[in-house]
């Protein structure tokens, strides 16, 4: 019987390549600075998560054999079951989610019942099998530690949410491994959907033939971008594991498939990627179209700066055989008094002292300017360039 769904070796293969693909590249592109947020991010987490571990110890129940002796056997006999060499810590709390977790804090592995899930099922006790084997399943296969590795890869579109998609298939079939019989299966995941006092009404046959509308577009696009199963797939993944089946769905929407390719997974669901999807396209655009705005226009200063370099040669000329500098652009032979583009974008002119100044029109304002200034010593012609008026981050490099 094999516990592991189909796709979630695959999924791993392909993730942990990326990973470490991204993860070389981040170091190396980073020289070793993002190793330093690494131990801060676990800083971060350790105490954020220690938050949770202390509220889970504080206020939640342990169960153990002298409290809630029936789910402590269900634990110590399912960890045995699904491979666990050691019974992890478990605590029953109160809350307002109908599920269950495992979680995992320095080193120690941990499992948390909701009282909602235990109440809802008190008349079918075995049903809390699928539970407790399902988390347990996260902590057999490691869910919790490959997914700092994996962390990089978990982003990419399709492939992290199929990736989380394919582990809860793989805890669901170690759940209903624990489980002794169909009927706690279908009660499990029965609550999930009809909540703890509806469940033990719900008709199977029609709630399964829910499934042949997932193959639509919403649907497939909705689940696609979303780390969890729709409840009536799990359901009949579940069952067709228990009766040692294939499991047949509808084919997801090819349109479905090829948008989800632009929507990167932050878990939640395709509306929460769509929303950090346009929260990171505005971030981007904040930042990019002001950086593209100074590229335009540092483009435009140099581009002026070129159209001025000429006349040095033609001041140093005028300098060396009159020996005097001359102040205008007639005085070196042109027909004009200053230079300017037909678009109205630079003015170039030579001024007093030799000096050339090239106006650049940015937006339409006037005054600003690149200013190429000679000097003369000791029978040699140098040069300085300098801004007027106008930000240093436009200029060439040479005028900085």
């Amino acid at each position: 019987m094999d516990l592991v769904y189909k796709n979630e070796k695959q999924l791993f293969i392909i993730s942990a390549v990326i990973a470490s693909i991204l993860w070389l590249a981040i170091t190396v592109g980073t020289v070793g600075v993002i190793l330093i947020y690494l131990l801060l991010g676990y800083l971060f987490f350790l105490f954020t998560h220690s938050a949770f571990i202390t509220h889970l110890k504080g206020n939640g129940v342990r169960i153990t054999e002298q409290q809630y002796p029936d789910l402590f056997e269900s634990l110590k006999r399912n960890a045995e079951k699904v491979g666990l060499h050691h019974v992890p810590e478990a605590y029953l709390l109160r809350t307002d989610f109908f599920n269950a977790l495992a979680t995992r804090f320095r080193g120690r592995n941990f499992v948390v019942l909701f009282s909602d899930v235990v109440d809802a099922l008190e008349k079918q006790p075995g049903a809390i099998d699928f539970y407790i084997g399902h988390e347990l399943g996260h902590l057999h296969r490691k869910h919790l530690q490959w997914s700092v590795f994996l962390f990089p890869a978990a982003f990419i579109p399709i492939l992290g949410a199929a990736y989380r998609r394919a582990q809860e298939y793989t805890c669901d079939r170690y759940g209903a491994m624990c489980c002794n019989n169909d009927a706690d299966v279908v009660a499990a995941i029965s609550t999930m959907s009809a909540g703890d006092s509806r469940w033990n009404t719900m008709n199977m046959d029609a709630y399964l033939e829910q499934i042949n509308e997932t193959g639509g577009f919403w649907m497939s696009f909705n689940e696609l971008n979303n780390d969890y199963p729709w409840l009536t797939k799990r359901m009949a993944a579940a069952m067709a594991f228990r009766q040692q089946q294939a499991a047949n769905f509808p084919r997801r929407h090819g349109f479905a498939w090829f948008l989800s390719m632009f929507v990167p997974r932050f878990g939640g669901g395709a509306a929460m990627s769509i929303i950090m999807t346009m929260v990171i396209v505005g971030v981007l655009a904040a930042i990019a179209i002001p950086a593209y705005q100074d590229y335009i226009i540092k483009a435009q200063v140099v581009g002026v700066y070129q159209q001025a370099i000429p006349l040095k040669d033609a001041v140093e000329q005028y300098a060396n055989e009159n020996e005097v500098w001359p102040t205008s652009l007639t005085e070196l032979g042109s027909s004009e008094e200053v230079l300017a583009d037909s678009e109205g974008q630079y003015e170039i002119g030579v001024y007093d002292d030799g000096v050339i100044a090239a106006e650049v029109l940015i937006n339409g304002e006037e005054g600003q300017y690149i200013v190429l200034e000679p000097s003369y010593e000791e029978g040699i012609i140098s040069w300085v360039c300098y801004g007027q008026d106008l930000d240093d981050k436009y200029l060439p490099l040479e005028c900085r």
